[in-house]
């Protein structure tokens, strides 16, 4: 058996290894004394704890075969999303210009993002992706524990139309009362974020809020002044549900009420994973194009 170092790339034995961690701790349980490892999912935002000896570690082979599978179902959503993207820019055109105007180009200015989130890594990540989709966004990493104290700060400063909070979560093992934010890793942190970015401005149409990551306490979330959050039925979400559900607000237009399906829809998680309320979108067309 190898042992298990800091960094390294694991499956846990007992799920099947049906998800990949990276190792970012050890401790010592104080319960069993055996020793624990603190995981971080490497395409979900999970954090998770796991005895060692549940630890496997994959072959290069089988490592880049559940990669490319998940590549792949990214790689189409994102190409679907794109599609989409630009026969609604054509149905915009046709509504908004008249024939006085049609023989000049519309621009559009989709809606501005401030992006929090407890990975360095997810961060760079999402960030890459909001470039390649044409969305202005500023990217703060953020320890989920610090979001709270943060996020005025930060509102104040980049004044954004849409506010992302997100990181890592789970539900903490062994817990039975899933009403109770302390047993959860994140979400008292995320709900207690939500509201402070709420004081600062109340219309959620005016600054619409994602918050959560996997497995969060959706409901918590939701009444604390979240537009969308994770997750409805405490499952693991994508590192990108969150841009995408950016992505059809900030290119949906300002007149218009965002339908919760087509959101929803635009996630790789779906409604197990994502939920949300009627919003108003953030795009805005103008006229001559420059």
């Amino acid at each position: 058996m190898h042992k298990i170092c800091l960094g390294d790339i694991v499956g846990r034995k007992s799920y099947n290894s049906d998800i990949m961690f990276k190792v970012m701790d050890f401790y010592l349980s104080s319960a069993t004394g055996e020793e624990i490892a603190v995981l971080k999912g490497i395409d979900y935002r999970l954090i998770a704890d796991a005895p060692v000896h549940d630890l496997v570690k994959p072959t290069k082979e089988e490592e880049d075969y559940k990669r490319k599978n998940i590549e792949l179902k990214v790689r189409e959503q994102f190409t679907r999303t794109r599609r989409e993207e630009r026969l609604i820019e054509e149905e915009v055109k046709q509504k908004n210009i008249t024939n006085k105007l049609s023989q000049y180009d519309f621009f559009g200015l989709p809606g501005r993002v401030l992006h929090l989130d407890g990975d360095e890594d997810y961060l760079e990540r999402c960030l890459q992706k909001y470039k390649e989709l044409n969305i202005e966004a500023i990217g703060e990493a953020v320890d989920e524990k610090e979001q709270p104290q943060i996020v005025l700060g930060l509102l104040r400063r980049y004044r954004p139309d849409i506010l992302v909070l997100t990181g890592h979560d789970g539900i903490r093992k062994g817990a039975e009362d899933l009403d109770d934010l302390n047993n959860y890793h994140s979400s008292k942190y995320f709900v207690e974020a939500v509201k402070q970015a709420r004081f600062f401005e109340k219309g959620r149409d005016e600054l619409i809020i994602f918050a959560g990551a996997c497995q969060s306490h959706f409901s918590a979330l939701m009444k604390a002044g979240a537009n969308y959050a994770s997750s409805p039925q405490r499952v693991l979400i994508h590192i990108f549900d969150p841009v995408l559900v950016v992505e059809k607000l900030a290119k949906s237009s300002v007149r218009v009420t965002v339908p919760l399906d087509q959101v929803i829809g635009n996630t790789l998680t779906g409604i197990a994973g994502i939920g949300g309320i009627e919003t108003k979108g953030k795009f805005r067309l103008g006229l001559p194009k420059f």
